[in-house]
């Protein structure tokens, strides 16, 4: 959690500037939506974490693309839940490259690392694995998710003025 700390100063920064942010961008393969993605979606809500999640922010009829960049400027943070079939996605140049470019561009996110390992993500992605993240080999999403909260709940964290 200390390798994270810098994540948590940036969030902080952010809530200070621009409150109406959501706490993180939940960027994810589309293979993932209904289980894994979803389980740390609904884990992170349950927490008290604010989450952009497309299976629930994007209403039917709405430009897919767009309604991603809105929710990509409307967040404090990124979680990127690195799978299998997330690997995959970025290596083929899928939304969720997309979204890992802008991320990694601000320097603002926080791998969740499941079902894979840092070795794998280095080989598709060294920006990606050169990153401090949380990883589900070692702690259970259910872990993941409070220590995620820990990080980018606004509630918790202190106003200095």
């Amino acid at each position: 959690m200390r390798a994270l700390t810098p994540v948590r100063r940036t969030v902080e920064r952010r809530a200070a500037q621009e409150p109406d942010l959501r706490d993180v961008f939940l960027c994810h393969a589309w293979d993932d939506r209904r289980e894994a993605a979803t389980e740390l979606h609904d884990l992170l809500v349950a927490e008290g974490v604010s989450v952009w999640f497309s299976e629930k922010d994007i209403i039917l009829g709405q430009p897919f693309l767009r309604e991603i960049d809105r929710g990509l400027a409307r967040s404090r943070t990124g979680l990127v839940l690195v799978t299998p079939s997330l690997l995959k996605r970025i290596d083929n140049r899928g939304v969720s490259d997309k979204e890992l470019s802008e991320l990694l561009a601000r320097d603002l996110l926080i791998p969740v690392i499941h079902g894979t390992t840092y070795d794998e993500v280095r080989r598709v992605s060294p920006l990606l694995g050169s990153r401090n993240g949380l990883d589900t080999a070692e702690d259970s999403m259910e872990v993941v998710a409070k220590k995620i909260a820990e990080l980018v709940t606004v509630e918790d964290m202190v106003s200095v003025d």
